[in-house]
């Protein structure tokens, strides 16, 4: 793959789907380092004092404690820098038609997927974001 970002952002409370994430796209070859947060409070520190911004986050909708709409609401508050140029794609294993329409109306988000990633979805998402 001849995309080479700098960094990924995965927020996903669930370890298997972090791993094979995680596999898919170091076996891709796309990033040069893979950051994963397991909470969304975990994810907005890191957005905050990180030195390196990703150039994509994947987003999962269901956690505990703050789920990916609140964390959207609070990463509006973030500075324009620290969210700048950030691709940021909603994951998900919910069969509700309305999480998708509801991702539209967020301008923050740039995309919908079904999780876990797989490789030709991975692709055609840096294709259509990255190229």
């Amino acid at each position: 793959m001849s995309v080479q970002l700098d960094c990924i952002l995965l927020i996903d409370d669930d370890e298997p789907t972090n791993f094979l994430n995680k596999m898919t796209l170091e076996q891709s070859g796309c990033t040069r380092q893979i950051q994963i947060a397991h909470s969304g409070q975990e994810a907005l520190d890191f957005l905050s004092a990180a030195k390196l911004r990703p150039d994509l986050i994947f987003l999962d909708i269901n956690m505990p404690a703050m789920d990916g709409w609140e964390f959207l609401d609070r990463y509006r508050s973030l500075p324009a820098d620290r969210k700048a140029d950030i691709v940021l794609i909603m994951l998900t294993t919910s069969l509700n038609p309305d999480d998708e329409l509801r991702t539209k109306a967020i301008p923050e988000v740039s995309g919908f997927e079904n999780k876990p990633l797989g490789q030709r979805q991975l692709e055609n998402l840096l294709q259509k974001y990255f190229r």
